[in-house]
């Protein structure tokens, strides 16, 4: 989950300050691309905007940036409205998912061109650009051509442009997506201690939840061009606020059922839980808190084996319960002696029970 340890930032930043969104909006023509926003952020975390493709996530990121304008609404920095200022006058550094960088420059200059543009001169721009690459683990590379370098490479020469000017607000837009699986989980473990000994206020759009999950302080779920959560990591997985950050955010059971009070009708049985409501409602349970055993009993259901599954640090069982689906979990150590077919019974902590009123 997102550490939250306090921050000592290790080189001079601007005064951090709270970025907050008022009533924004964005829409293209007739297309509601970010429905109405109030959200805000704290200074110093790192925040992830987490949500599948199309909810809005990289738009209301450019609004942040200055690359698109709201149809409606204000957003503010440090008590100032920036909404009518351009890109280039908020004090914000961004990394681009395609990361932008430019060919016919080598290292130093890609990381001292924007000091440059901002009226540096030379020298002090290629030293600050070395000062950076020492920050991002790239001593020594200045004069290498770019299309000399990794794709994490790569990677780490366009984080340390963004964070030439010391920007206030720092933006990521699925900075990993374009990495293979090992050196995503390296550059994630990297961003977020580069972000943690910076102290910057960082923003990152993914549709990756263990990416999220592993980085942020605060998630931002997004669906529909509308937050539907924001949380710590731990409380948006334990507590969802509805059925689509349940089944969004990590594995879930959904299953339909009928409540009242702490009684919920589904499975084809009647099942109590700690938390209420009345009504249709979708019910979920992460597979990891149910329970397998062979006798019935009390929030018990009977369900039939119809797959495994080893993943060698897991084991993942699908169960067949009349027309549900319903997978549960567990770490190898006194395994379950389950074969496919065998009929077990799957028991339900009514504390591990969420309601969702549909």
């Amino acid at each position: 989950m997102g550490v939250q340890a306090p921050i000592t930032p290790i080189w001079k930043l601007p005064d951090m300050t709270e970025l907050s969104l008022q009533g924004v909006a964005k829409s293209f023509g007739t297309f509601a691309a970010v429905r109405e926003t109030d959200l805000a952020l704290q200074d110093g975390r790192f925040v992830c905007f987490l949500g599948p493709s199309g909810c809005g996530k990289t738009t209301l990121l450019r609004l942040i940036a200055g690359l698109e304008t709201p149809s409606s609404g204000r957003i503010m920095l440090g008590g100032k409205d920036i909404t009518a200022l351009p890109a280039h006058k908020r004090n914000v550094g961004m990394v681009f998912q395609s990361l932008a960088l430019f060919p016919h420059l080598n290292v130093g200059q890609n990381i001292a061109y924007g000091m440059q543009m901002a009226g540096q001169d030379r020298a002090a721009s290629m030293a600050k650009a070395g000062e950076l690459l020492d920050l991002v683990q790239l001593s020594g590379y200045a004069d290498r051509a770019v299309s000399a370098l990794s794709g994490g490479q790569r990677q780490r020469v366009a984080i340390a442009r963004a964070l030439a000017l010391e920007p206030q607000i720092f933006l990521l837009d699925e900075p990993l997506s374009a990495l293979d699986a090992n050196l995503r989980e390296e550059m994630q473990v990297e961003l977020r201690q580069l972000q943690q000994r910076l102290g910057v206020t960082t923003i990152m759009v993914t549709h990756d939840q263990s990416e999220a999950m592993t980085t942020a302080d605060t998630l931002v779920v997004m669906n529909n061009g509308k937050i539907e959560q924001v949380g710590a990591p731990l409380e948006v997985y334990q507590n969802p606020a509805n059925a689509f950050v349940a089944g969004f955010v990590g594995s879930n059971n959904l299953i339909p059922g009928k409540a009242q009070g702490q009684t919920v009708q589904a499975l084809g049985t009647r099942l109590k839980c700690d938390h209420a409501a009345d009504g249709d409602v979708t019910l979920s349970i992460r597979p990891e808190h149910l329970d397998i055993t062979d006798t019935p009993g009390k929030n018990c259901v009977e369900a039939r084996v119809e797959f495994l599954r080893d993943l060698g640090f897991e084991v993942e069982a699908f169960f067949c319960v009349g027309d549900e689906r319903v997978s549960i979990k567990w770490v190898p150590k006194g395994d379950p002696d389950l074969v496919q077919g065998d009929v077990k019974y799957l028991h339900f902590p009514a504390d591990k029970i969420k309601l969702h009123v549909s």
